[in-house]
């Protein structure tokens, strides 16, 4: 597969894929930032300034944003991660350059003080939100233990202090550096001619004032070994997570196989599947891979009653002590190997999934995979593969373990 890939003299680089069979396109914004690229007073900075962009430019105002949406019957969002910022659209083919015209706009906001204001209580809002979740508490506390002292360590959404203490002045230093043409990306896939969007860009973006790339990141520590209890009376489960360090996003030579690990544990008719959750343990159980461009983490886990605990915990050791010592069965791999193909097969065909693939490849990897390159590497996975994978990432011993619920358990934990 061909790409477009070139960079604009003020630094912004433009990435497209043609797929010609397709009758839409996608097109996004890929901002090289997110919460973990924010200082500990500012938290939450990135996320409030994605909600930002959508309030207002020297051209249109927020009605006129979301009406220029609609009008062009697009699919649209943004989201904010640790690591990144991405603003997108699906059209009509014919509606693509309209469609980036808007998203080019939005990344010149104006940042309107009477909507910084109004914004700012709904960001106070989604936080309040966050603490009625379980899941939500569970995600913070490992960032927050294992990631101490660190930035990956606060929440996406940032603490309520932070937010409300936060001026608009500071929300505009922020984004001055950040939003800058050499810290961009434009993305774009579906049924478009390259060279048309390359000339949209040069025409939309070439007066974006210029700025350096982000600062270096630092990585953090691993995540160690202990227990952390975090009891929530209000709840009525309780979660518990073994986490374990893992390879980062841009391993090349684990990837792969720490998604199929992940899987072959905890996903569809999974080992966790039938010998935790259909054995009456938990209501669910599951693997999560965490990856960050320097770090990783493999969290196991499981929801269950608060008097299941122990029985939970020792079910989640067995299931990775067995995959260890006796490794996967080819035909087990496969299935794993089939489902991975066909999720990125369909995903592929679709102009607006493969825009998210292709954002992803450029700042994890740098650079835009094809299909065929992603399919050969999962081709190539065989089942010694996960048996030295599980050598250098060990999912054994006691790891750090989290619970957290309306049970004090284990029993003097801190």
């Amino acid at each position: 597969m061909a790409f477009l890939d070139q960079t604009l003299p003020n630094g912004l680089r433009v990435v497209v894929e043609a797929m010609d069979s397709a009758s839409s396109a996608a097109g996004g914004f890929l901002v090289r930032t997110g919460s973990r690229d924010e200082i500990a007073p500012q938290a939450g900075v990135s996320h409030f300034l994605e909600h930002m962009c959508f309030k207002g430019t020297e051209k249109r105002t927020w009605q006129e944003i979301t009406i220029g949406f609609d009008d062009l019957g697009s699919t649209y969002n943004a989201f904010t991660s640790k690591e990144r910022t991405f603003y997108y659209g699906w059209v009509r083919r014919d509606d693509l350059d309209a469609q980036l015209e808007l998203l080019a706009d939005m990344m010149r906001s104006a940042l309107p003080p009477d909507e910084f204001s109004m914004e700012k209580n709904v960001i106070l809002e989604e936080i309040a939100m966050s603490h009625d979740q379980l899941e939500s508490h569970v995600y913070d506390l490992i960032h927050e233990k294992v990631y101490a002292g660190h930035p990956l360590n606060w929440p996406v959404l940032g603490h309520k202090q932070t937010v409300a203490e936060l001026s608009r002045d500071q929300m505009h230093d922020y984004f001055s550096s950040r939003y800058n043409p050499a810290n961009v990306v434009l993305v774009v896939a579906g049924n478009v001619r390259p060279e048309a969007v390359l000339d949209s860009a040069r025409r939309l973006c070439d007066r974006w004032p210029g700025g350096g790339p982000r600062p270096a990141r630092v990585a953090p520590p691993g995540p160690g070994d202990g227990i952390t209890l975090l009891r929530l009376e209000r709840f009525k489960q309780q979660c518990l997570c073994r986490v374990f360090p893992a390879p980062s996003a841009v391993d090349d030579r684990d990837t792969e196989t720490s998604d199929a690990v992940a899987s072959l544990l905890g996903g569809a008719n999974s080992r966790f599947y039938w010998n935790i959750v259909q054995a009456g343990v938990a209501h669910s159980a599951s693997a999560w891979r965490v990856e960050y461009c320097d770090c990783g983490l493999m969290v196991l886990y499981g929801f269950c009653e608060p008097q299941r605990c122990e029985a939970l915990s020792d079910a989640l050791r067995r299931e990775a002590e067995r995959i260890t010592r006796e490794g996967v069965r080819e035909e087990e791999l496969q299935r794993v190997k089939n489902r991975r193909r066909t999720g990125l097969v369909a995903e592929a065909e679709s102009p607006f999934y493969r825009l998210v693939q292709l954002a992803d490849d450029v700042d994890t990897f740098g650079r835009p995979r094809g299909v065929e390159e992603r399919m050969q590497r999962i081709e190539r996975l065989a089942a010694r593969d996960v048996a030295e994978y599980l050598e250098r990432w060990p999912i054994t011993g006691e790891g750090r373990l989290f619970s957290v619920g309306p049970r004090d358990w284990p029993v003097g934990a801190s």
